[in-house]
């Protein structure tokens, strides 16, 4: 099979085999918040129930000339002492939040509408908060992954997600083809993305609800879900260099197909 037209290194893998994600899931398995937009938009959001929150003191200062309500009274720390709970390379900005995993939709309990994106176990945290980020400014109804070979929503992808995470729900599906075979009976027209694909995106006829499929680091859509769509299709590009990373090609796709659903050309 031909490789997709994004590639980036698979960094999901760390020096002792595990992923990045893992590290910041407590033995508790609550998810582990970071930086300031992700942590203010989980304590603006109605449906967080924190354990912890950590700040310091100019963080609280800043909580509070946003006007921003905190749920749960926050422990004042040092960014040292932060430092010591993420690590050293992570971004913390003074604010650090231990809290429960937002609830998961079915997908039978979507609406039939708008766009859904689908992700064939993309596992680099950093590109699936990419993605969510992108699907919250093209107000996407959800993303769909796979419970196995995919990031934790947490820790670096929740901080890569700038705050999306709170806005996007996550569906997260045991066996994808079953999950695609869901969508469809629910009316959704399913498009793989690959650089294989038999025409561009652009000049495919696009209804809603439409799930966007995309395919794994380096890998691109296995067979089973590549069988599974209802069509793949390409994105062309002008430029001599063809390689996309994913959560480009998701941002592109989304751009496409969101102007051609709302009747904008």
């Amino acid at each position: 099979m031909a490789r997709p037209s994004w590639q980036p290194k698979d960094r999901t893998r760390g020096r002792r085999g595990k992923r990045p994600a893992e590290r910041f899931r407590d033995v508790d398995g609550l998810a582990l918040l970071y930086g300031w937009h992700t942590v203010k938009a989980a304590l603006e959001n109605p449906a967080r129930r924190f354990h912890r929150l950590l700040a310091t003191e100019n963080a609280l200062r800043r909580l509070a000339d946003d006007g921003v309500t905190l749920p749960i009274k926050p422990e004042l720390a040092r960014p040292d002492a932060i430092d010591v709970r993420l690590g050293p390379d992570a971004v913390h900005q003074g604010l650090l939040a231990e809290a429960d995993p937002l609830p998961a939709p079915a997908i039978t309990e979507l609406a039939p509408d708008g766009i859904v994106l689908v992700l064939d176990q993309i596992t680099d945290p950093h590109n699936v908060g990419a993605i969510l980020r992108s699907a919250a400014a093209f107000a996407a109804k959800a993303i769909i992954t796979t419970a196995r070979h995919s990031p934790e929503a947490t820790g670096v992808l929740a901080k890569s997600a700038s705050g999306a995470l709170e806005l996007v729900p996550l569906v997260t599906v045991q066996n994808l083809a079953r999950g695609l075979a869901e969508l469809r009976a629910r009316g959704f027209l399913l498009i793989g993305l690959d650089s294989t694909g038999d025409a561009d995106l652009g000049g495919i006829t696009l209804r809603g609800p439409l799930a966007l499929v995309l395919g794994a680091e380096g890998k691109g859509l296995r067979q089973l879900t590549r069988a599974t769509c209802d069509r793949v299709a390409r994105i062309d590009v002008p430029g001599e260099l063809k390689s996309l990373n994913v959560s480009n090609a998701a941002a592109l796709a989304l751009y496409v197909a969101s102007r051609q659903l709302h009747g904008t050309h």
